[in-house]
């Protein structure tokens, strides 16, 4: 469900973004952001899923401003990682920007993401107007605390997860005192993804369940 389109940010540069559009009129917008693996086929089922609940859902292509057309296997990490840390902000801010532009027409437009992405949205509620956002296990978040988010958030994370220690989630809790914590005692690194190893059903199926009732009331 969806289809590859292209943005352009306010500096002019242009990349790709998969959109996925509802049988109705939209509830909202809703930006999808993906993880260090690109917009692959698991983003996109994802933003699917989400146009599916009545949402205009977009996932930008993120890595675009790096290398383009970026779909990385999950055992590819370094690589993953490698792309990630050769961005830079700003840009990535602008293009965040670019795709919340893109969905507006919907109306009230959130934020939602998964590892890098989960971090990301932390960062656009901060930087970039969304309405709401959910975070799925966003490590990096921990790495701008003196942001403050300016609009309601979510936070998902696995408590098995070997990424992310129970300190760092104490220190991201500590930093926002006005957001909405979940852990998953059972479920670790990934857990909402179906396509890899990590993923655990149940914590995945109550996490979905929490962030669209989230959604649907911050956003519509």
């Amino acid at each position: 469900m969806g289809r590859p389109i292209e943005l352009q940010a306010a500096d002019g540069h242009r990349f790709s973004a998969w959109l996925a559009e509802p049988a109705g009129t939209p509830r909202g917008g809703l930006v999808v952001l993906q993880e260090i693996f690109g917009v692959n086929h698991h983003i996109r089922q994802v933003t699917g899923r989400f146009a599916a609940e009545g949402y205009l859902a977009i996932a930008p292509a993120l890595f675009d401003r790096a290398r383009r057309g970026v779909e990385l296997p999950y055992d590819e990490i370094a690589t993953g990682r490698e792309v990630m840390m050769s961005l830079k902000r700003a840009g990535i801010l602008l293009d965040m920007r670019a795709a919340i532009d893109a969905v507006r027409s919907a109306g009230r437009v959130g934020a939602i993401g998964y590892c890098w992405g989960g971090a990301l949205a932390d960062l656009a509620a901060c930087e970039c107007g969304v309405d709401a956002a959910v975070s799925y296990y966003g490590r990096h978040t921990a790495t701008w605390l003196k942001l403050q988010p300016r609009c309601p958030v979510m936070y998902h994370f696995g408590r098995l997860d070997p990424y992310i220690p129970p300190e760092t989630v104490a220190a991201i809790q500590a930093g926002r005192q006005q957001g909405t914590f979940f852990i998953y005692e059972e479920a670790g690194h990934g857990f909402n993804c179906d396509e890899r190893h990590e993923y655990h059903a149940a914590s995945a199926a109550l996490a979905l369940e929490r962030s669209l009732d989230f959604l649907q009331q911050h956003v519509g």
